[in-house]
């Protein structure tokens, strides 16, 4: 089947490149342009991850709909003394022009009401400080999208206009306008300059990473093509999943960086398969065969020789990514069925342009891949991308661990013991403007408020509660006498039901105490109907729903690893094996990344502020996505190793010369596929930064320590029982084995 597919796109190998291409800037133009002018960013969404159906998401919902207000938008002023009676003068004409606008329900400052600055009722809207204090416009409810964002745009500028007014009278004065809308429009569009930022650092030093390895800059261009054909393809998928799901905006980047990682793996596979291929086929010193037309024979043959090899390999990796990675469409927050969604689809885009752009592009350069680059005539890029050599660094690295082997192994344990040993203190987190940089307006507006207008802010747990004003007030009590509770807001009717705001002990409302709290008051025996909401809340839920079907999709994921690998290998110990090691692998990755982010050691040399946790929702995506990639470079030994072996070598002897073949390619994949996600962590948004820097260190464990030193020692000390499987699986091993 592979071997035809070569033929194939050989025999067509311009209409396959026109193909890509129109694909290619369709894909990017309509992430761009969208289909009815909206942008993939225009239709992306954020803020803190949900579980459809859960306690605290089931009350945020009661909150939305019960409110009777539209949205609003809040000045923060600030270096300005509101006592001073040529204060309130100078905003009186403000005042007016904003609530002249169309669609703005109130406008509400100290100064509009009864006594002014000295009213008790004031007190929320002056700043702690005596030198500021708020503006809030509320926009009339139930408006349209467009007449909101209409309104929403004009009040902000005209809040925006309000310092200037105030500067003759204070000169020292400044504002910041914040609201729910623009702490959105931050985040996305700080998504979107992540990307950008993470393109620019990756896509170059993968390049010079494949000259070095390839030895020239054609051979190395085929990959990056392939690359940029399936970040076009991801784009478009997940443009169109906008459409039947909400999608956050950091699945974009998620995704776009998976999609770049796998696309060049797999297209250096192939590039090097092809390149070894045509060695064996062709005259490297040129000559009048060298002169043929581009689609002769021996270029044919090369291609479907890689593609029944190689082009296998990719396939059957790409399956076991996208199983990997589907797992998380079991779980029931919607961020993660999204980054599950979205990643397999830019899996089967990355495969695709692996077996049938990169194949063309092969075709077109014909023999001119045989032969040696200009840069490969360097002694050290002209080992390095050597196809021809049977032993060298890798070979000789497998033998002296087959020497060792138990001690290796144990070694190899031990360390990766001791790299995952602070996952053991993991505290997950769901972060709001935490996840921003430090310095941006919207943080900068939020921390002014937590800091000068306690009584504006909102309560760390706040209580939805199905019952009259007269029962909320008495449960309010006691409340207040729970243990970590600094407070309780006096209840407040909202619609049919009264909305009560617990003040938890604490400044982290995300931390251990806030946690401490909502328990509580959830376990409190109460006659009535309530939901308590806040970051929190929505932490305990999320990770509850994470519990509860990790169960099942571990399972999922792992019975079909060992089916594919089975289908593959026709042994029972190699999947179990398998699964093992790459456990370990991402144990140790987590590990790392707990020490770096929650522990807060990388602060520095990275440039974030730790929130104290790990993200929860990056915590399942790390997992899914560094297995699929362990299982990645999984099937790129394996499949040297068995196919030596079934050509009647024995175990030890196929493991240094399959490790010799493909450690090139692993340790070069694995180098590429670390600068890409490095290059996001080079962005300013925090979970960016835990994923691009997780996964990194994922794939530099797996490359080094498991696939180069812990597989040959456990392979070696198995030996002939690698190959081991009951009588009846053998059976069915021999009817449907996924061969060469």
């Amino acid at each position: 089947m592979f071997a035809r597919l070569g033929r194939s796109v050989a025999h067509h190998p311009r209409l396959t490149v026109v193909v890509w291409l129109v694909l290619t800037v369709v894909g990017y133009g309509l992430a761009v342009q969208g289909l009815h002018g909206e942008s993939l960013f225009d239709r992306m969404s954020t803020g803190a991850p949900g579980v459809p159906g859960a306690e605290s998401t089931r009350g945020q919902e009661i909150l939305a709909a019960e409110r009777t207000t539209g949205p609003g938008v809040t000045l923060v002023v600030s270096g300005v003394d509101p006592a001073a009676p040529e204060v309130a003068a100078a905003l009186e004409p403000a005042r007016t022009e904003l609530a002249a606008l169309d669609d703005v329900a109130s406008v509400i400052d100290p100064f509009v009401l009864p006594g002014g600055v000295t009213s008790p009722a004031a007190a929320p809207l002056l700043a702690q400080d005596g030198r500021g204090f708020l503006v809030v416009v509320e926009l009339a409810p139930d408006l349209g999208p467009d007449a909101q964002s209409a309104a929403l745009a004009d009040v902000e500028q005209r809040l925006r206009d309000v310092p200037g007014d105030l500067r003759a009278v204070a000169p020292d004065v400044h504002g910041v306008v914040g609201a729910e809308h623009l702490i959105v429009e931050e985040i996305t569009d700080q998504v979107e300059q992540d990307l950008r930022t993470g393109e620019l650092v990756a896509l170059p030093v993968a390049l010079l990473v494949m000259v070095v390895v390839f030895g020239g800059f054609l051979a190395a261009a085929m990959p990056m093509a392939g690359a940029l054909a399936s970040i076009a393809g991801g784009l478009g998928g997940l443009l169109a999943m906008t459409y039947v799901m909400d999608v956050d905006a950091s699945v974009v980047n998620v995704v776009t960086v998976l999609g770049l990682g796998l696309s060049i793996d797999y297209g250096l596979l192939v590039v090097s398969r092809f390149r070894e291929e045509l060695h064996r086929l062709v005259d490297v010193d040129g000559g009048a065969g060298s002169r043929r037309r581009r689609g002769d024979g021996p270029v044919v043959t090369a291609v479907e020789r890689t593609m029944a090899t190689a082009g296998r390999t990719v396939v059957f990796s790409a399956v076991t990514v996208a199983v990997s990675i589907a797992g998380l469409l079991v779980f029931r927050p919607e961020i993660l069925r999204a980054i599950g969604a979205g990643g397999v689809v830019v899996v089967l885009v990355a495969v695709a342009t692996a077996v049938t752009l990169v194949p063309a592009l092969l075709t077109l350069a014909g023999r001119h891949l045989a032969r040696p680059g200009l840069l490969s005539r360097l002694p050290v890029l002209r080992r390095a991308s050597d196809v021809q050599r049977e032993d060298g660094a890798f070979s000789t690295l497998a033998a002296r661990v087959q020497r060792h082997p138990w001690w290796v192994m144990l070694g190899s344990v031990v360390v990766l013991g001791l790299l995952a040993s602070p996952a053991l203190g993991t505290q997950l987190r769901i972060s709001g403007l935490e996840l921003l940089p430090a310095g941006t307006a919207q943080r900068e507006y939020v921390a002014d408020l937590e800091e000068n207008y306690p009584g504006a802010s909102s309560a760390a747990v706040t209580v939805v509660a199905a019952t009259s004003l007269e029962d909320a007030t008495a449960w309010a009590a006691e409340l207040a006498e729970l243990p970590d509770v600094a407070s309780v807001d006096p209840p407040a009717p909202l619609g049919s039901y009264v909305v009560i705001g617990v003040r938890a002990a604490t400044d982290d409302p995300g931390g251990p105490v806030a946690a401490d709290v909502v328990r509580q008051v959830r376990a409190s025996d109460v006659p009535f109907d309530r939901w308590v909401v806040g970051q929190a809340a929505s932490q305990i839920d999320f990770t509850a729903s994470l519990v509860a079907r990790a169960p099942l999709a571990l399972g999922i994921v792992g019975v079909a690893t060992l089916v594919l690998l089975f289908l593959m290998t026709g042994s029972v110990v190699i999947p179990v094996k398998a699964l093992l090691t790459n456990a370990l692998s991402i144990l140790a990755a987590l590990g790392v990344m707990v020490w770096g982010f929650q522990d807060g050691h990388l602060e520095g040399l990275l440039g974030f502020e730790s929130p104290g946790g790990i993200e929860t929702y990056v915590l399942a995506l790390v997992v899914a996505f560094a297995f699929g990639l362990a299982m990645d470079y999984e099937v790129f030994l394996l499949s040297r190793v068995k196919e030596l072996h079934d050509e009647g070598m024995a175990t030890d002897a196929a493991v240094r010369l399959g490790l010799q073949r493909s450690g090139r390619i692993i340790t070069s994949a694995a180098a590429i596929i670390v600068v890409v996600f490095a290059g996001f962590v080079a962005g300013d948004l925090v979970v960016i930064k835990e994923v691009g820097f997780a996964l990194a260190v994922a794939v530099l464990i797996d490359a080094t320590i498991v696939r180069l030193l812990l597989v040959p020692a456990t392979m070696t000390v198995l030996d002939r029982a690698n190959w081991w499987a009951p009588r009846p699986l053998r059976r069915l091993y021999e009817r449907f084995a996924i061969l060469h």
